[in-house]
Formats: structure tokens, C-alpha cells, sequence
């Protein structure tokens, strides 16, 4: 009420505080400074002697409570509302107001509405908002400032800072204010785990580890941070959607398992471990798995999780964390932090799995520079939006090839992925067979298989070839290898287009990929693995992977595996021989050691060789993007049977669902749909009849006339 009473004494005689306000303004200002340094001088005060209390006498309830006070009391500048900012307002002598956030040289004193509109425009409006406070900017000089050429300190010019609500650090920019928050919520560190004393860091462990979530796939337990989903904001990014890679990838192991043991598998981009902890967990003594990651949060997750699922740290004892475990562990994980490329370089690995965020390119290198002869390297990209031609810069940047959007063009970014790698293993001298290629909408995955010696690398060059694409009915062809330069290059296209339309009809796209994306024996073998273990979510895929590979539509494959009598599961009819008993026999008798070619190893390769029938036709043709505009055309397993009746080879493909691969030109392919396609003006007829007839029955059903 007192304040109320001044503000409208002030208003009556507004004119005669106007002439008195020039003599006392300077003390004002003095009143003012000399409050606000007071405010801060009295936080300090409190902290000290809160923490004075903790260390006199730790045992103390009364000085358990003092500190916890001083540790949660905030500055002025972090308030919930801009009410509460505006209450901490006070009146001078002449009854104007002053702002608490600003200086006297800052902002003189004013009148109330003049000063909520300086409120809400400069410090609330460029507040940092975390969890339902507001960071405003403060303009008090609560910063040391740097001691001038003189050695005084000028006050004149305070920088403008914000205050932060976990740490009480002062940061001068806003972005930095933001990105410096984000730091605290990746290491679990909010406003309730935050404490200024040693008698909270019990609480900081409880809220750090009631903060995390656990998530369980393929019976193997995970601890995530809550914004796990999020790359940007997680340190430990976990995605759902990959599960479908993992398991591939977990069966690509599970085959190289049965041909040498033991196995040295890396993880070279572990964040949480989900992959490595699966492949101990199913693998057990068949692996010896290392985990890496060069950023130390993920570190101390994927050591939790290795206890979490009951699985000894190599380095560490086994209550080095004060729990002992009732168990035997099941395995024994290896954790580094180091940089991937230099792990890779000091170190030999059977198996090395590369899973960055966005491309991998920068790690091909180092992957294949130790990796050991018939040992696997897969690569799994997810720099979509550069694999599937919307950045065309960043593709010629990373992978040096030039693309356009087309209609194959996820086996397009398949391809390119493969001639990248292909070179990088020319450059270390070896050679590769593609085992497995798969596009989906959130990644490429690629597994190749190393084979050592410069004949196997000067094979590879061979394979990466230019693509000849035309624009008008995107019929492609890889472009032939010949001595002559050829006059015009269109000539090798099956299409006409370059001859009935005007200016320049085709592209040359590429470098890229001309070999087979698959090998037909090993997804048998990793179509065994799956079942095995119990993975059927990813059985159809692997299926579908089969029959593409063989360019065929049977759904009946005979699969390598121990069991001798034919069974049958998920509709796959498994058969094995003693021939591949045999096979696999000698693959268990290679040994370890320095892993060079012996004789068991050559032959294996050249049944692996003999097992891989004809390569199957490049690229695939859209059912839907080639149909004929006032024709219903076909459904597509009777379009499949069509076309296999005329003498083709043809499959669907995994890469588009209306994708059919098949050895006919496009003239042949749009040739045989429309023969079976029906116009679209007799089915219009045929189905208003019969929704005639419906409405007769319904009519008279009902009793209407």
C-alpha cells in the first residue's frame, strides 16, 4: 500500500519530480550499484558458509539444511514468470522505478510502464527457457572484468551475460548459453541434481540413474539417457529403427563365427553397446568383442551395460563398482576410448563394423588397413539425404561419383557405397566380394568380404564403371569398355529416345558398382542364423534377399546348418548334405596365428565360388512408374508369372516394393504390360453394374420401393 500511495503522489506532481530528480540522480545510482553488488556479495557469503558448515560438522542436520538452502537459491535473473521479474522492482527518491537486471549507466529510472516494456523487450525476450525457468540477460557487473593497460578495471562497459541455473556459471552469449545447457542434460545434470556441497552427491547418483530408461532387444538389456532418440541432443544415440541392421549385421557374424574361432570383432561406434553386448551375449566364447567410443559419457554407459547384463569389463575387477555379481559372468567385452581410425591402425581385427553418424568414408582407410584375410568389414551409412540425391554436392564431395534422382535410386546408393569401399581396399591392396547390399528408407548397409594380394585388387577396378541413364524413359546401361573413344555414346542405350527427341537425352552417372550386391550361398547361411537364434523379423527380408540374388521366385531353399534331417520353419524348407558337413569341417580347421592362405582356405573359396550361380540382372523397373495411362494394369505376382512365361529371369526387389528385376530391355518390359493390361473404361462399367445390383439388394432387403 505504501508503494501504491508513492506512485500516485508521483503522478500528481509529476512536474516537480521531473525538476528534483536532476539532484538526487546521482545518488540513486549509488544506492542502486551498491544494492545489486550487495545481492551478489550476500550469495557468496551464503555458499561459503554453507559450505563452512558441511566441513565443520558433516554430521549435522541444521547444517545439512543451511547448505541445501544456499545451494538452491538462484540469481535474480532466473525467474519462473515475468510477474516475478517485475515484483523485484523498487522505487527511488523522485518515485521512479529502476530495472534489477541493469545498471544505472545502463538504464536510468523510469516510470512503470516504461519499465515493463524494457522488461519484456530486452531481458525476458531474449531469455533462455529450461524446465519452466527463463535465463534472462543480465547487465549487472557480476563478471571480474579484465584489469585495462593501466591496471584499474574499467567499469564503464559491462558485458551483457547470462546466469546458469545448474552450475551458476556466467556465459556472455546466448547460443553458447544453449549449447552450454545441453551439455548439463547429456551428462544427466539438471536443476534438482545439481548441488553445490558433498552431501548431495548421493541424490546426484539416484536422480542420474532414475533419469535413464531401460530399454531390452533381442534379450540383451540397455541403459539409454532420456533423449536417446535424439543425435543432436544424446551422446548415447540409440535408434529403434536400426534394429533391422543390427540383426543383419549379428547374422553376418554368426556365419564368419562357424568358419574361425576365436573371433576379434570391433564395435568402432559403440554409444550405448546394444551391438557388441548382443554378439557376446549369443556369440559367447566363438568372439572376443571390443567396444569403442571416443566420447567418455558413452564410455561409462557401455561399461553399465556390460554389468547390466552380467558381463565382465576386461581391465576391470569385479567389484570394482562395490557389487558383486552372484553370477558368472557370460563374457569377457573390451571398452577403449580412442578414435576409431587409430584403433584401427594398431590393432587386427576379423570382424570390424563401422556405424558413424552420417557417412563413413573418413574410417575406410584405417578399416582395411589391418583387417585380416577372409575376415568382414560392413559399413552402414545414414547420410540418406546424400546417398538418395537431394544434396548432390555432399555426394560428389564424400563419395566423388555425380548421381541424379531416378527411380532405382536406393540401388543406386547401394552401388555407389560399394565402389567407394572398392577403392579404398584397392588402396590397401586388396581385393573384396560383396556379400550382402541393402537400401532401406534410414540406412545402407554393405558387407564385403576382404580378400588379400594385389591380384584381388587390380580385379576391382574392373567392376567400377559409368552409367549411361536417359532422362526421358530412364532406361540405363553401364557403359562399355573399348579402346575408341565413341562419337556418341547414346548409340549403347536399347531405347530410341536419343534419336526422336531433341538436345541431350541421357546422363553418365557413376562412378559406381557394375558387380553382383549379393552372394547367394552366404545369405543361405545367414538365413540359417537367423532362424537359429530365434530373429524373425528379419527372415522375410533375408528370403526376399535370396530370391533376389537368384533372380528367381521360388520360395524353397536348402540352407547349410549341423541338422542332418529336413524340417521345416516360418515356411522355409531347410535340407543339408554331408558335402557341407564336410565344408565346414575345414573351415573349423583353419587355425589361428598370423591367418595366412592355406589349403583349407582355398577351398573353400573355390566351392564358394562354384555355389554363386549367374549374376543377376542390374538395376530393377517400377510397375507403377512405367504403366499405361487409361489401362488397369496387372497385379504384380501375375505380371511376375508373365514375364517368366516370355523366357525372362525376374524377382522382385527389397529396394521398392513395385520394383520388378528382370533381364528384359524396357521395350520389352512396357511390350508385355501392356499386352495383359485391360482398358480402364470396362472395368469403370463392369463395376457400376455391379454397384447396381448391390443397391437392388439392399433395396429390397430393406422394403424399398
Amino acid at each position: 500500500m505504501a508503494e501504491l500511495q508513492k506512485e500516485e503522489s508521483v503522478q500528481l506532481h509529476e512536474e516537480d519530480a521531473d525538476d528534483n530528480s536532476g539532484s538526487t540522480a546521482g545518488e540513486a545510482k549509488v544506492d542502486h550499484e551498491e544494492s545489486n553488488i550487495q545481492q551478489c556479495d550476500e550469495g557468496k557469503e551464503k555458499t561459503e558458509q554453507a559450505e563452512d558448515a558441511t566441513n565443520e560438522d558433516p554430521k549435522d542436520e541444521t547444517g545439512a539444511s543451511t547448505s541445501s538452502t544456499a545451494a538452491a537459491e538462484k540469481h535474480i535473473s532466473i525467474q519462473a514468470q515475468l510477474t516475478d521479474l517485475e515484483n523485484l522492482t523498487d522505487l527511488n527518491e523522485t518515485g521512479k522505478k529502476l530495472c534489477p537486471l541493469c545498471s544505472e549507466e545502463k538504464f536510468k529510472a523510469c516510470y512503470n510502464h516504461k519499465l515493463q516494456r524494457h522488461l519484456q523487450n530486452l531481458h525476458w525476450k531474449v531469455s533462455v527457457e529450461f524446465e519452466g525457468h527463463r535465463m534472462c540477460i543480465c547487465h549487472l557487473p557480476c563478471r571480474q572484468l579484465k584489469p585495462s593497460l593501466n591496471g584499474d578495471q574499467c567499469s564503464s562497459r559491462l558485458g551483457a551475460h547470462y546466469h546458469c541455473i545448474v552450475c551458476s556459471a556466467t556465459v556472455s552469449r546466448r547460443t553458447d548459453m544453449i549449447s552450454h545447457l545441453k551439455r548439463h542434460v547429456n551428462k544427466g545434470e539438471t536443476e534438482a541434481s545439481y548441488t553445490g556441497g558433498p552431501d548431495f552427491s548421493t541424490e546426484t547418483k539416484v536422480s542420474a540413474k532414475q533419469s535413464c530408461e531401460i530399454l531390452k532387444e533381442s534379450d540383451t538389456n540397455v541403459q539409454v539417457l532420456p533423449n536417446y532418440s535424439t543425435p543432436q541432443k544424446s551422446d548415447s544415440y540409440f535408434s529403434r529403427k536400426m534394429k533391422t541392421n543390427r540383426q543383419l549385421v549379428f547374422c553376418a557374424l554368426a556365419v564368419l563365427s562357424e568358419d574361425r574361432t576365436p573371433l576379434e570383432c570391433l564395435d568402432a561406434f559403440g554409444a550405448t553397446g546394444i551391438m557388441g553386448l548382443q554378439w557376446a551375449q549369443h556369440l559367447s566364447s566363438a568372439v572376443k568383442v571390443t567396444i569403442n567410443d571416443i566420447n567418455e559419457t558413452s564410455v561409462k554407459m557401455i561399461r553399465e551395460n556390460c554389468h547390466l547384463n552380467h558381463m565382465r569389463v576386461q581391465g576391470e575387477n569385479n567389484d570394482s563398482e562395490g557389487e558383486e555379481l552372484d553370477e558368472e559372468p557370460l563374457s569377457t567385452i573390451e571398452v577403449t576410448k580412442m578414435d576409431a581410425n587409430v584403433l584401427m591402425h594398431l590393432r587386427a581385427f576379423d570382424f570390424i563394423h563401422l556405424d558413424p553418424y552420417g557417412t563413413a568414408v573418413n574410417y575406410l582407410d584405417a578399416a582395411f588397413r589391418n583387417v585380416r584375410n577372409l575376415g568382414i568389414v560392413s559399413v552402414t551409412s545414414t547420410d540418406t539425404s546424400s546417398l538418395y540425391s537431394k544434396t548432390l554436392n555432399v555426394t560428389l564431395r564424400h563419395y566423388s561419383c555425380h548421381i541424379v534422382r531416378t527411380e532405382y535410386y536406393k540401388e543406386l546408393a547401394a552401388r555407389m557405397v560399394i565402389a567407394t569401399v572398392a577403392r579404398a581396399a584397392a588402396r590397401c591392396n586388396k581385393g573384396i566380394k560383396v556379400l550382402l547390399a541393402v537400401a532401406l528408407e534410414h540406412f545402407v548397409l554393405v558387407v564385403v568380404q576382404v580378400l588379400r594380394g594385389p591380384t584381388q585388387a587390380d580385379e576391382l577396378p574392373k567392376k567400377i564403371q559409368q552409367l549411361i541413364h536417359c532422362q526421358w524413359c530412364e532406361e540405363r546401361v553401364f557403359l562399355k569398355e573399348g579402346s575408341m573413344v565413341e562419337e556418341n555414346l547414346y548409340r549403347q542405350l536399347p531405347c530410341d529416345c536419343h534419336g526422336s527427341m531433341p538436345g541431350k537425352t541421357a546422363v553418365e552417372l557413376g562412378p559406381l558398382w557394375s558387380g553382383s550386391l549379393f552372394n547367394t550361398g552366404f545369405l543361405r547361411r545367414m538365413l540359417f542364423e537367423a532362424v537359429q537364434h530365434g530373429m524373425d523379423e528379419i527372415q522375410p527380408l533375408v528370403k526376399s534377399l535370396i530370391c533376389e540374388s537368384e533372380c528367381t521366385t521360388l520360395k524353397q531353399f536348402s540352407i547349410p546348418g549341423p541338422a542332418r534331417n529336413v524340417r521345416q520353419e516360418c515356411g522355409v524348407v531347410i535340407k543339408t548334405s554331408e558335402k557341407e558337413e564336410d565344408v565346414s569341417s575345414d573351415e573349423q580347421s583353419l587355425g589361428t596365428g598370423k591367418r595366412k592362405m592355406q589349403e583349407g582356405a582355398g577351398n573353400v573359396l573355390k566351392r564358394q565360388k562354384s555355389d554363386v550361380p549367374v549374376e543377376h540382372p542390374a538395376f530393377y523397373y517400377s510397375i507403377h512408374r512405367h504403366s499405361i495411362r487409361g489401362m488397369n494394369m496387372p497385379k504384380l505376382n501375375k505380371f511376375l508369372q508373365y514375364l517368366t512365361e516370355a523366357g525372362f529371369r525376374v524377382s522382385r526387389t527389397h529396394f521398392d516394393p513395385t520394383g520388378v528385376r528382370t533381364d528384359a530391355t524396357l521395350a520389352q518390359f512396357k511390350s508385355i504390360l501392356t499386352k495383359y493390361s485391360v482398358p480402364t473404361y470396362t472395368a469403370v462399367q463392369t463395376g457400376d453394374h455391379s454397384h447396381a445390383s448391390d443397391d437392388v439388394k439392399l433395396d429390397i432387403e430393406f422394403g424399398n420401393p
